[in-house]
This record gives C-alpha cells, structure tokens and sequence, in this order.
C-alpha cells in the first residue's frame, strides 16, 4: 500500500469515527489508527539512522584502508626479484 493511500484510508476512517463518537474517543482512536498507520511506513527513529550513518562511516573507513593495503602489496608483487 503506498504512503497517499495509507494516509487515505486514515482520513476516511477517522471522518467516519467524527460522526459517531465523543470527543475523548475520537483522541485515543486517532492516536491508535495514526500509529497504527505510521508503523506501516517501515519509519526508522533518528537515534537508530545516526547508528547506521557512524556503521557505515566506519566500514568506508576500513575499505579505504584494505583497498590501500592491497594497492600496496600489488605494488611489491609487481617489482622484479633481485
């Protein structure tokens, strides 16, 4: 289901609970259907993309330095043997 239909069929059932319930309810649903209907979204916290963004950071890091390693023994491979 994509995202504008999700939040279509959230309008939809919310208007539908505007008709028939108190004001009270109609806050505890709403927050149910939208939680319900962010889950959905496959949504990730700050906290958790800022872990993933030091992760990879890290492991660039670490493949730069294995790239240059090899380069290097590349490069001795390369020399010719006295």
């Amino acid at each position: 289901m994509k995202s504008n239909e999700i939040f279509l069929a959230l309008q939809e059932k919310l208007s539908e609970l505007l008709k028939h319930a108190p004001l009270s309810d109609i806050k505890h649903t709403a927050r149910a259907a939208l939680q319900h209907q962010l889950t959905k979204l496959d949504l990730v916290t700050r906290e958790e993309f800022d872990t993933q963004a030091q992760v990879l950071a890290r492991t660039r890091e670490r493949l730069e330095l294995l790239e240059r390693k090899v380069a290097a023994l590349e490069a001795q491979q390369s020399l010719p043997k006295l």
